[in-house]
């Protein structure tokens, strides 16, 4: 049990057009939304589609690629890592942030 750790491993569509930021001495990080989509019956029989989004960071290597590679609509699998923050919004209401700190990435589909 002690190997088990904090890991995400998402299949999905990138929602929109990634956003990339260079900092100085050339250190990037790209934010992207991705959604994954699940499929179950309801209680009437009927087929129904459950789309959830998730907020993605990546830094360095697989900041540059999804710099290069990634654009809205692409396929792609990332694993990463699940962290929370938190922050005062501009009228000092606290805010909650859940999103993936992408250590890797695969292109799918075309």
């Amino acid at each position: 049990m002690n190997a088990m750790k904090n890991k995400v491993q998402l299949i999905g569509h990138v929602g929109q057009e990634p956003e990339v930021k260079t900092f100085g001495e050339g250190k990037k990080v790209a934010n992207i939304t991705l959604a994954t989509n699940d499929y179950y019956t309801n209680a009437k029989g009927e087929k129904v589609e459950d789309t959830q989004w998730h907020k993605v960071k990546a830094w360095g290597k697989v900041a540059d690629i999804i710099e290069k590679y990634v654009t809205k609509g692409k396929e792609i699998c990332i694993e990463g890592k699940l962290t929370y923050s938190d922050y005062l919004d501009k009228d000092g209401v606290k805010r909650y942030v859940t999103e993936i700190v992408a250590n890797d990435i695969l292109l799918l589909g075309k």
